[in-house]
């Protein structure tokens, strides 16, 4: 069952930097082994909120490289296999295979319009690469995402096709009509830094893939709901609102404020983002401060602010 294999709070890794914009490997691996003490059932990278988009081929592959040889096992490597070209994905796909990821995934390609034949040519071509377990992500702002038969159809050909991404307000609906499309065989997970998490597990998702600064606090609300208590996981929920609504207004403002917060936090050595990103007026800066200063307290009352060693 897929459950079984990627469930829960799956955080995405931001990609370490030092000062002068080079990988920071060690943070990286820091990063890894902290989620291995979380039990999280499975990382990913390097999505968007890694920048994936900002590094080279090679760079992609070292962060992988990377994260495989920490995780050793206790955690499983989600590697992220975005091109806009199918070929293209498919040989990422199949290289992040012989470095030992667990799971692929991969972004449906929208920079342009495409058909829902074309959504499903895409995504067989990368199924066709891999014998591994295969996420596809949807990330399509203000249009329409999958369609539940085009991801019956694919699970139908390629079983091994299991997960989706979905970041969409009002997803219950789309999501119950994909678990019944496809008998619940491809689980969904919601994608838009947890902010949809609980009525989306209501409609039964799978998990959610957050970025990391607050998936500790995610993973347990997560709990909460999963054992039935609606309140408590509210409860739980609500100290993270401000902090996910401002940072999720702009990919590189996220960025920005996550790098800050796991500095705060004793994971990354450097609150670096590669350039280009986004330039904040001073009153945006100082919100940002007070959120984080806001999620640190949150993280210090529920005894997960310090880092463990390692």
């Amino acid at each position: 069952m897929h459950r079984e294999t990627v469930h829960g709070i799956v955080p995405v890794l931001p990609t370490p930097f030092r000062p002068d914009e080079r990988l920071d490997l060690e943070s990286l691996r820091r990063l890894v082994r902290f989620c291995v003490r979380r039990r999280f059932s499975a990382v990913c990278l390097p999505a968007y909120a890694s920048e994936f988009y900002k590094l080279s081929m090679a760079e992609r592959y070292r962060l992988v490289e990377a994260a495989v040889a920490a995780a050793d096992g206790r955690v499983r490597i989600i590697a992220q296999s975005n091109h806009n070209a199918s070929s293209l994905a498919a040989k990422i796909a199949r290289r992040h295979e012989r470095m030992g990821a667990d799971v692929i995934s991969v972004a449906v390609p929208r920079l342009f319009e495409i058909g829902e034949q074309d959504v499903y040519r895409f995504v067989a071509t990368v199924l066709e690469s891999t014998s591994l377990p295969v996420l596809v992500q949807d990330f399509n702002p203000g249009g329409a995402t999958i369609a539940a038969a085009t991801a019956r159809r694919l699970n139908e050909a390629y079983p091994h096709f299991r997960y989706l991404k979905l970041e969409q307000p009002l997803m219950a609906p789309r999501v119950a009509e994909i678990l019944a499309a496809t008998g619940g065989a491809v689980g969904v997970l919601e994608g838009w830094g947890g902010l949809y998490l609980l009525e989306g597990m209501a409609a039964g998702i799978s998990g959610a893939m957050p970025a990391l600064g607050v998936a500790d606090l995610l993973q347990d609300v997560y709990a909460l709901a999963s054992a039935g208590d609606g309140d408590g996981a509210a409860e739980a929920f609500e100290p993270l609102l401000p902090y996910l609504v401002f940072s999720l207004q702009n990919m590189e403002l996220l960025l920005q404020m996550e790098k800050q917060l796991l500095v705060r936090r004793g994971l990354l050595a450097h609150d670096t983002v590669r350039e280009a990103t986004l330039t904040v007026d001073r009153d945006t800066a100082r919100h940002m401060r007070f959120l984080v200063d806001r999620a640190v307290n949150t993280l210090r009352h529920s005894g997960k602010l310090e880092a463990d060693p390692g």
